[in-house]
């Protein structure tokens, strides 16, 4: 079936009342989503939102069950993944990554956000960008207040490098994989010609942290913050069955991609071989390992896809396809990932994948990972960029820490045009290349 969305539009659909529709149940489900209400699921608005879609007629039945169909590989394989990365907490992986964060910093702030960097990065590109966000972040927390330290550079640091360290695997993102899926690379294709980008975007974020938290990262430590580090306790033992388990896995992700089998197979694999040690050694209960799923996510996850295609084929492909420049050049790559990180900002990362992908689809794979890189980069310019750095102020805001909106949005203002920028320039090169 030819799954671009403006071939597939039924002509019952193309009335004003259809567009108005669809638009406000989308604007309502995001809403809902960005605001979460006493702490009620995402999928409370979307579930309802994507059936009045259906049973209204601004989508028809068949087109919902065919983006059901296709994003049903992706979200299991994010549910894998999220228990995947909770059993890895279980097991004392976290903790132990707290542990090691503590004593490479030797009690110095600059080398405290070197360590959350380079941890953040593999986290978010090996278990995903979730892990970074909710597993990570009360690590980083509580490390910081045990040095003395300043949290802020360290705690922000999680929110941008879980958007822009969730450049280099198909794996690192829900966005990558809708974006894999539409780009008919191998796994292996994929990480060769994200490598660079992902290097050069994180190193440019490094650089600019550096600079925007001068202030809070002096270059020696105080007294205080020396002898907390002298009075630190032992070391936790590294848990080598979850790290070998997710070697186990990123392999089993190479392999799978390689014969043509959806990589949520690999991480379920990896997943249940994590809850049977688990459960077998009563660390968790079966409850607690379904709730690490986050079935009200994936839900919202599925249901904001279907309200996605009602607005796509009702209109806003058309509008958008004028908008993505043609070609596979500099400067339509450059265009394309300008469009992508708009686009991410103005309606959240997740739908702007999910209406862009198809769109850039025909202009071959650069025009597919541009604009991957647009939605993942974008999103650190405002808080509604990605589900992501939305989940990322709950957390802090548990710990009664004080995000402004002013200094999160200039942060933004200053690393996403020159890490973007730089990431399509690097893209690009390595297309030419790999």
């Amino acid at each position: 079936m030819n799954r671009h969305p403006t071939v597939l539009r039924s002509f019952a659909l193309n009335t004003p009342l259809a567009e108005i529709l669809s638009a406000a149940l989308l604007v309502a489900s995001l809403a809902w989503a960005v605001l979460r209400p006493a702490g009620r699921s995402e999928a409370f608005v979307a579930v309802p939102a994507a059936v009045v879609a259906v049973g209204l007629g601004a989508i028809s039945p068949g087109h919902a069950l065919a983006e059901a169909e296709r994003l049903g590989p992706v979200v299991g394989f994010l549910a894998a993944v999220l228990v995947l990365a909770h059993l890895c907490d279980v097991e004392g992986l976290f903790t132990a990554c707290g542990a090691w964060m503590a004593r490479r910093a030797a009690g110095r702030p600059r080398r405290l956000l070197t360590a959350v960097f380079v941890l953040a990065s593999v986290i978010t590109a090996v278990l995903s960008l979730d892990a970074t966000v909710v597993l990570l972040t009360p690590v980083v927390f509580a490390t910081a207040a045990r040095m003395g330290v300043r949290s802020k550079p360290h705690v922000y640091a999680c929110a941008h490098l879980s958007n822009t360290a969730s450049l280099l695997l198909p794996v690192s993102n829900l966005t990558n994989l809708l974006a894999f899926t539409a780009s008919g690379l191998s796994f292996t294709r994929f990480a060769a010609l994200m490598a660079l980008p992902w290097l050069v975007a994180v190193s440019l974020e490094y650089a600019v942290f550096r600079r925007f938290f001068a202030d809070d990262l002096p270059a020696e430590p105080s007294d205080a913050v020396s002898d907390a580090v002298s009075d630190a306790g032992p070391a936790p033992e590294l848990p080598l069955f979850a790290l070998v388990t997710v070697g186990c896995t990123l392999a089993g992700f190479v392999v799978a991609s390689a014969l043509g089998i959806e990589p949520a197979w690999a991480a379920l694999a990896g997943a249940l071989v994590m809850a049977g040690r688990a459960l077998a050694r009563r660390r968790v209960t079966p409850v607690a390992v379904v709730r690490s799923a986050a079935p009200g996510f994936l839900a919202f996850v599925l249901a904001l896809g279907i309200v996605v295609r009602a607005v796509v084929d009702n209109g806003l492909a058309e509008a958008l396809r004028h908008a993505l420049p043609d070609g596979s050049g500099l400067l339509a790559l450059l265009g394309a990932a300008a469009v992508a990180a708009v686009l991410a900002n103005l309606i959240n990362n997740l739908p702007a994948v999910l209406v862009l992908v198809p769109l850039a689809a025909p202009a071959g794979t650069g025009a597919v990972l541009a604009v991957l890189l647009g939605v993942n980069i974008g999103p650190n310019l405002t808080y509604a960029g990605s589900l992501a750095t939305l989940l990322w102020r709950r957390v802090v805001q548990e710990r009664a820490e004080h995000v402004e909106v002013g200094e999160f949005t200039r942060l933004g203002l200053l690393t996403v045009p020159v890490t973007l920028g730089a990431a399509v320039v690097a893209l690009w090169a390595s297309l030419q290349v790999v």
